[in-house]
């Protein structure tokens, strides 16, 4: 059985397509992780289900068109229409290093993680990651309740250390002020 801890959110089931059980769906994720047969999985009624690609064709930038083994009418389709859709976070962590040069980390994994800076000491918790910007922002609760965007760029991380979960960064002087 799939639990929650063994998965990451990678994209969005947004509708049908035409009527065979081809879905439109965005992703977050190189497309290849799922050409190479890697399964995506759903909550279907509480429940993590696999679903393995029957194709995947390029509709858009980031949007596709999916069609998954076993769902084969719009009908069936349509019952997925909206889920997120989430990747088994190792096998990830398995294409990436396989099919990128530099080493890769999954941003949900830091999520929980302390902010240090080396000058001035604990900023916060990393509560979320914003990908949604070409800047990438750690969203990060102080310990007196503030929210706090810091730019997740190897410019100012000076070390991250997994046994104490904390990355140790060098922020320029004023950052935390802009916020």
């Amino acid at each position: 059985m799939i639990t929650e801890e063994e998965i990451t959110s990678v994209g969005k089931l947004l509708k049908t397509h035409a009527l065979k059980g081809e879905l439109n769906v965005m992703l977050d994720i190189d497309p290849g992780y799922i050409e190479e047969g890697n399964p995506v999985v759903l909550d279907i009624d509480g429940i993590y289900v696999p679903f393995y690609a029957e194709s995947l064709r390029t509709k858009g930038s980031f949007s596709y068109l999916v069609k998954f083994e076993g769902i084969d009418s719009e009908v069936e389709a349509k019952s997925l229409v909206n889920k997120t859709v989430y990747a088994l976070r190792e096998r990830l962590k398995e294409y990436m290093l396989d099919n990128y040069d530099e080493e890769y980390a999954l941003y949900d994994d830091l999520i929980g993680w302390t902010i240090k800076d080396v000058d001035t000491g604990e900023i916060g918790k990393v509560v979320d990651i914003d990908t949604n910007t070409e800047n990438e922002l750690f969203i990060v609760e102080t310990p007196d309740g503030k929210t706090v965007y810091i730019p997740l760029t190897e410019d100012f991380i000076e070390k991250m250390d997994e046994g104490d979960k904390t990355v140790h960064m060098r922020l320029p002087e004023g950052l935390l002020d802009l916020n």
